[in-house]
């Protein structure tokens, strides 16, 4: 097994602690990269500042960087170091965590009666949903949800390498779109939503005013919404489905089922690995990295480290002082992690308020390609495998 392998595989957690026992970080020869598989080096190695997210000589993948998706891309916060990473994060950050739960609890219910039975249709449940919830918050009409979750998973294809022609002709059009509606948003003189007024305020602070960057992180929000979070709620599901006798303590108890979805996103990350590549010589945890070295860090098992989370192979509700590694570490740690959480736990308790009797027929899964990316598929016995 690969380590790209076991992102999609049945159970790669065995595999993770077999790479924990041989080394925290070995360079794997036929992968050309060196590997990363305990907390320690995962942790410093995503806080180091010569470990960056992309390639000093390739900012923007070469198979987008000729279209729209490839433009947007090289915005992105999460894609930049120095200051197009740190200005639009001091501006959206903050707006990010004003959210309450509240207010997401609200929108989900909203977004819910308008979507296509999200409740039976777990793949709506999971992707129209949660990117929903936050085209909400940003100020685009209950009119546009629909498109804009199928732009927004059109526009990640992109950031796949398995991705087609056909998937980034598509990645293209809907970077294309979703900039048109966030430009026609912005124009406009109706009033904006809270959370967009949050973002401009924080603009004006930060002395930043880079407009197509602003539009561009925009659908950065809808985009690192879409697969981490419905890897999140797919994977939480799974977890209901391997143990039921957690769906009644969550419906008893509802206000547990925040422990359940935190748990998920340790015990089986929706992300399992990410990249970074060293800029310079640098030496971490005695260990020497030269420049234009690849690191593939594993968060999932990181996750499962026991140097940072004891008994971390048992799946516990109550755990206390959990570290997880899914949402990253460090200068690039996801901003919307708290958000992304919330979402996740009123979408299951939704699920969990509506279902009459949960897998009354029970689920199979598969997972979706990728190689980073772990997020379930979902089908009936008698339901064809699409």
């Amino acid at each position: 097994m690969t380590p790209f392998e076991a992102a999609t595989h049945a159970d790669p957690y065995v595999y993770y602690s077999g790479l924990r026992r041989q080394n925290g970080l070995l360079f794997d020869a036929d992968l050309r990269l060196w590997i990363a598989s305990d907390a320690e080096f995962v942790e410093a190695i995503l806080g180091h500042p010569d470990c960056c997210v992309r390639p000093l000589n390739e900012p923007i993948p070469p198979a987008i960087a000729r279209g729209m998706a490839g433009v947007i891309f090289g915005r992105l916060m999460r894609m930049n170091e120095g200051p197009p990473h740190l200005c639009p994060r001091m501006a959206i950050e903050p707006a990010l965590a004003s959210v309450e739960t509240e207010n997401i609890e609200d929108i989900v219910s909203r977004v819910v009666d308008i979507l296509d039975n999200p409740v039976d249709n777990v793949d709506e449940l999971m992707f129209t949903l949660p990117v929903s919830v936050i085209a909400t918050l940003i100020g685009l009409p209950s009119s546009r949800l629909q498109e804009v979750a199928k732009l927004t998973r059109d526009f990640v294809a992109c950031l796949s390498p398995l991705s087609d022609e056909i998937q980034l002709g598509k990645a293209n059009a809907g970077a294309t779109r979703l900039s048109e509606l966030f430009t026609a948003l912005l124009s406009s003189d109706d009033k904006c939503s809270r959370f967009l007024s949050h973002i401009r305020s924080g603009c004006e602070a930060t002395a930043w005013g880079d407009h197509p960057a602003f539009i561009a992180n925009l659908i950065g929000l809808l985009s690192q919404t879409c697969e981490a979070t419905a890897g999140l709620i797919g994977n939480t599901l799974v977890a209901l489905h391997r143990n039921p006798d957690l769906i009644e303590e969550m419906q008893l108890t509802p206000m547990m089922v925040a422990d359940l979805v935190a748990e998920v996103a340790r015990y089986d990350s929706p992300v399992q690995n990410t990249r970074r590549f060293v800029a310079k010589r640098c030496t971490i945890r005695g260990r020497v990295l030269e420049a234009g070295d690849t690191v593939l860090l594993l968060l999932a098992s990181a996750n499962r480290d026991a140097c940072a989370n004891p008994d971390p192979d048992s799946f516990l509700l109550n755990r206390t002082q959990r570290r997880t590694f899914s949402f990253g570490s460090g200068r690039h740690e996801c901003p919307g992690q708290q958000l992304a959480l919330t979402i996740a736990s009123q979408t299951i308790l939704v699920w969990l308020h509506r279902q009459s009797t949960p897998f009354d027929r029970p689920y199979r899964w598969r997972y979706l390609p990728s190689l980073n990316g772990r997020i379930p598929k979902f089908y009936r016995d008698q339901e064809t495998q699409q």
